[in-house]
C-alpha cells in the first residue's frame, strides 16, 4: 500500500499533512455549531437540523477501494457533510432573523434562500417575516425546503 501511494501517487503523499491538518479545524466548528444549535434553536423555536442526514460515513463499506482510499472518502464525506451540516444551520437562524434575498446575484446559495423576500420589498414585511418564523417551528427536523413560507 505505502508503494503504491509512493510511487503512483506522490502528490498524494506530499500534500496529505496540509489536507489532513484541517481535521482540526473541522471537528472544532462541529463542536462549536453543534452546541449553537442546541443552546440557541430551542429558545427561538427552530427545528433541529438532524446530523446524521448531512453527514453519512458508508463509503468505507465498498469493496473496490483500498484501504487509503477508504480513508480518503470516509474524511472527504465528514468535512463535506459537515459544511452542509453547518450550511443547513445558518440556513435556519437567516430564515429566522433576516429571510431577505440580496440586492445582487449570489452564487451558491443554500436551498431556502429561493423562498426569501425579494430585496426592497417592504410590503407586510413584519407579518411576512413571523410567517417565516412560524414555518421554522413547525417544521419536522427531516423536512424538505419546498414549504417555505
Amino acid at each position: 500500500m505505502f508503494r503504491w501511494l509512493v510511487f503512483r501517487r506522490p502528490r498524494n503523499l506530499i500534500t496529505m499533512p496540509v489536507i489532513y491538518s484541517m481535521i482540526f479545524p473541522l471537528l472544532m466548528v462541529d463542536l462549536c455549531i453543534t452546541l449553537y444549535q442546541a443552546i440557541c434553536f430551542p429558545v427561538y423555536k427552530i427545528a433541529k437540523v438532524k446530523r446524521a442526514d448531512y453527514i453519512v460515513l458508508d463509503r468505507h463499506h465498498l469493496a473496490y477501494l483500498n484501504i487509503i482510499d477508504k480513508f480518503h472518502c470516509t474524511y472527504c464525506a465528514y468535512a463535506v457533510g459537515m459544511v452542509a451540516y453547518i450550511t443547513e444551520i445558518i440556513a435556519r437562524t437567516e430564515q429566522y432573523f433576516c429571510p431577505i434575498k440580496h440586492a445582487r446575484k449570489v452564487l451558491g446559495s443554500h436551498a431556502r434562500y429561493k423562498y426569501f423576500l425579494d430585496y426592497g420589498d417592504a410590503a407586510d414585511f413584519e407579518k411576512r417575516l413571523e410567517a417565516f418564523r412560524v414555518a421554522l417551528a413547525q417544521q419536522p427536523p427531516d423536512a424538505k425546503t419546498k414549504d417555505e413560507p
